[in-house]
């Protein structure tokens, strides 16, 4: 787990136009916020967007970047976006490697059925969490999977005011 004081790991992911966001352009200019989901268009997912993109301008005024990072892809993101009017900036992470390396990967458990033998299938879950990160690239906050998205995005701006000033 990431704690704070700690290099934030880089990255380089497609938001939901396919442009390419590198945690390098944010270095000395900009902090960070970044919001980690499982998935588009889940009750929680949509709440915690909604929010983030409710306070996008507050968010900006404190010099703060907000990204939101999912496994769903780039087309994925559009629709979520575009079906609900969002303004953050969502990023795809297929292939969870910037979700491991925030270390918000747990393997999670569904069965199924496959003709008649019961089949288990292993795919990622991504546990809700949010990193704030400053302009040198440091972690400040890491909040591991106590991210209730009702009322989120609220508490992070108070994080980002009281601590990156």
């Amino acid at each position: 787990m990431l704690s704070p004081g700690t290099a934030a790991p880089a990255f380089k992911l497609a938001d939901s136009d396919m442009e390419l966001v590198e945690s390098s352009e944010f270095r000395g200019k900009r902090n960070l916020v970044l919001y980690f989901y499982d998935r588009d268009n889940l009750p929680g997912s949509t709440i915690e967007a909604l929010e983030f993109s409710d306070l996008t301008d507050q968010f900006a005024r404190s010099n703060c970047e907000v990204l939101g990072i999912s496994p769903d892809d780039w087309m994925s993101h559009a629709e979520f976006r575009d079906k609900h009017g969002l303004t953050v900036r969502l990023l795809a992470d297929p292939e969870c490697e910037v979700c491991s390396s925030y270390d918000v990967v747990k393997p999670s458990t569904t069965a199924g059925h496959a003709s008649s033998d019961i089949v288990v299938c292993k795919r990622p879950h991504v546990l809700r969490s949010t990193f704030v990160i400053d302009t040198s690239g440091k972690v400040r906050h890491a909040l591991y999977g106590v991210v209730s998205p009702k009322g989120h995005a609220k508490e992070v701006l108070k994080l980002v005011k009281s601590s990156l000033h």
